[in-house]
């Protein structure tokens, strides 16, 4: 710890002298003062004060309180004679930081003034995180100081006020949902609906009629006519995440809804018109998808009008302080958590971890270290931290481990199928980008494990079983 400067108040010369020469030999600046008159002057410029309580005039819980009236933040530790814990304990409810009973050995004093400007230091610096992030690094609830997260402020600033068409790329969990409600918010359309329509959720065989809505009667069962999410949104903003995984015959439809702005209802001859706004997100590469045929050229650009790329977490770490701190303080208060303030030691670790899932990853470690964290301040063996993924070829440069023994490479594919399947929900397309296979590659190896038609009940909400 850098040299802190300490005010000793103390009126026995003998027990002051001993005090300060100890507190000076372990690195410490030393001011004294015999009463409170005497100590006031100094006070402001003081790191931290050592007061008896048993003053000459004005006493050291007066003290206290002409401290706090000017406003002089530095922590108070006060002393007091055996058999006084009262006045001690009245003290720690003015405000003091800690006691100290006499007689108490030098070694006891080191450690108590040690704790107590470490916790200063401490709340110092959360108190800088804290003002920086209300002033300069934080849009909505979207937190960033990087130039990459600067830019993206610049540009949701710029686009929001237009009807312009904004196609938000970047990996799962980084932010894009923010950042589209972001731009609704600072639109003339705030006041309207904002929509927010799960691409990979929906049913391929639901996908057009919970889009557009359907008639009465378009089919067995559609004993009413119902609007869909579009016309939920006539004013307002759609929101269409992970639109990599429309399928082509809904993409053709999206199309006329970007460029004309009308569509039909499922079952109805009848055309209707919107006025929405279309933001869409994307955690795969468009373009790689319009070279397989997977994707519609002229769909494409007609969403990439303001394209936002969004860098992960870990090619943007001058963040994570600030993210850190403002799940910290959120969660802290949703939660209802003693432990308000991370440490530096903690922040630490959290710079140190690659953070395969993002934002929504840290934001989930914040969450997880609040509930089980053993004190008022995160420390680092309160951060419950996630192993890194293994088998994310994109992001590790290691070949496959070896097969267990007496596994077969046949049964060691099957179960990595199975695996990906579930943690898609049943999604074949997004079971598919997860192992690295074209959906028709999968369909044919679950054909030939004899599930695929217990993979199509899976898209539509049956599981799989293992």
């Amino acid at each position: 710890m850098s040299l802190s400067r300490i005010l000793i108040v103390e009126d026995e010369e003998k027990l002051r002298r001993v005090i300060q020469l100890h507190l000076e030999s372990a690195g410490f600046e030393i001011m004294t003062a015999a009463k409170v008159e005497q100590a006031m002057p100094l006070a402001s410029s003081a790191n931290l004060v050592l007061t008896d309580l048993r003053l000459p005039g004005t006493d050291g819980l007066r003290f206290i309180q002409q401290l706090q009236s000017k406003g002089i933040q530095a922590p108070v530790i006060v002393m007091t004679a055996h058999g006084s814990v009262e006045a001690a304990v009245e003290a720690m409810k003015l405000g003091a930081s800690d006691f100290l009973q006499k007689p108490f050995s030098l070694d006891h004093l080191t450690t108590v003034v040690q704790k107590a400007l470490a916790m200063q230091f401490l709340r110092a610096e959360n108190q800088r995180l804290r003002d920086e992030l209300d002033t300069r690094y934080q849009f909505d609830n979207i937190v960033g100081r990087s130039a990459a997260m600067r830019e993206i402020f610049h540009t949701v600033e710029r686009v929001a006020p237009t009807r312009a068409t904004v196609l938000l790329a970047g990996e799962s969990g980084v932010g894009k949902d923010m950042i589209a409600r972001a731009i609704h918010q600072h639109s003339p359309r705030k006041n309207h609906s904002f929509v927010k329509i799960n691409c990979t959720a929906i049913p391929e065989n639901l996908m057009e009629s919970e889009l557009f809505g359907y008639d009465k009667g378009a089919f067995t069962g559609a004993a009413n006519s119902k609007p869909g999410k579009f016309e939920q949104a006539d004013g307002g903003t759609a929101f269409l995440d992970e639109i990599g995984d429309v399928p082509g015959n809904i993409q053709v439809k999206l199309l006329r809804i970007l460029q004309e702005r009308q569509f039909e209802r499922l079952g109805s001859n009848f055309t209707r018109s919107v006025d929405v706004r279309v933001i869409a997100a994307t955690n795969v590469d468009l373009r790689a998808a319009l070279e397989e045929g997977r994707f519609r050229e002229d769909l494409y650009y007609r969403l990439n009008v303001v394209p936002i790329n969004i860098p992960p977490l870990r090619e943007r770490k001058e963040d994570l302080p600030f993210l850190a701190l403002h799940f910290v303080q959120k969660l802290s208060r949703e939660l209802g958590t003693t432990a308000k303030e991370i440490s530096p030691a903690a922040l630490d670790r959290l710079v140190d971890h690659p953070w395969p899932g993002n934002v929504r990853e840290l934001e989930n470690t914040i969450e997880r270290s609040l509930v089980l964290a053993s004190g008022d301040i995160l420390q680092p063996p309160d951060i419950r931290l996630e192993a890194p993924r293994g088998h994310h070829p994109a992001n590790s440069g290691q070949s496959a481990p070896f097969l267990p023994e007496g596994e077969t490479l046949e049964h060691w594919e099957q179960m990595m199928i199975r695996e990906a399947l579930r943690r898609a929900n049943g999604n074949k397309s997004q079971a598919a980008r997860m192992l690295g296979l074209t959906r028709n590659a999968l369909r044919y190896r679950l054909s030939q494990m004899g599930l695929e038609s217990g993979a199509d009940e899976a898209e539509n909400g049956v599981q799989l079983n293992a």
